[in-house]
């Protein structure tokens, strides 16, 4: 199986304010290669979120803007490229909205949640949250809310169940 999980955090409730985002590569049902960095997001960063992913304005003062990273990115979000991630509609519309806020078009991708192949194949659990998942599937999760760490534990997530379940289920819970 290949694809991308991501992982973004956001400076506050605002879809287009990502502050960081995390990618972790797979190729062939392997990690091959990850990407992450903190972004200088459109608003400032509310005491809220930074309690909950740790990043503060002065962080991302110098850090690059989304239209800055776009280039390094852009060919993990092509047509029918795979995109996972703990939560994807959190993250396609943060994807989103700060694309478009850049005036950045990408054509439409597909998507995995594993927050639903998780409910889907584990009904057995009463929570599907992303540190649960990885307590429940004996994943290390360093550093919850830090997007790279988010991000390779979905790729993680995703390759277990692809390895006890098979990639035919999976395909049937890819959206498009």
């Amino acid at each position: 199986m290949n694809f991308v999980a991501i992982d973004f955090e956001t400076a506050n409730n605002e879809r287009n304010s990502a502050c960081s985002l995390g990618l972790a590569v797979v190729r062939h049902s392997k990690i091959q290669d990850s990407f992450y960095s903190l972004i200088k997001p459109p608003t400032p960063i509310s005491p809220d979120t930074q309690r909950i992913h740790g990043i503060s304005n002065e962080d991302v003062a110098n850090a690059p803007t989304f239209d800055q990273i776009w280039p390094h990115i852009k060919f993990f979000f092509q047509r029918d490229c795979l995109v996972a991630a703990h939560n994807a509609p959190f993250d396609l519309g943060v994807l989103k909205a700060t694309a478009n806020y850049y005036n950045i078009y990408f054509d439409p991708v597909l998507s995995i949640d594993t927050v639903t192949t998780s409910r889907k194949l584990y009904p057995e659990i009463r929570r599907h949250s992303l540190d649960a998942m990885t307590d429940y599937l004996n994943i290390q999760l360093p550093h919850h809310h830090r997007s790279i760490d988010d991000a390779i534990a979905c790729a993680k997530i995703l390759l277990i169940q692809e390895e006890h379940f098979g990639d035919y289920v999976l395909k049937g819970l890819v959206r498009g």
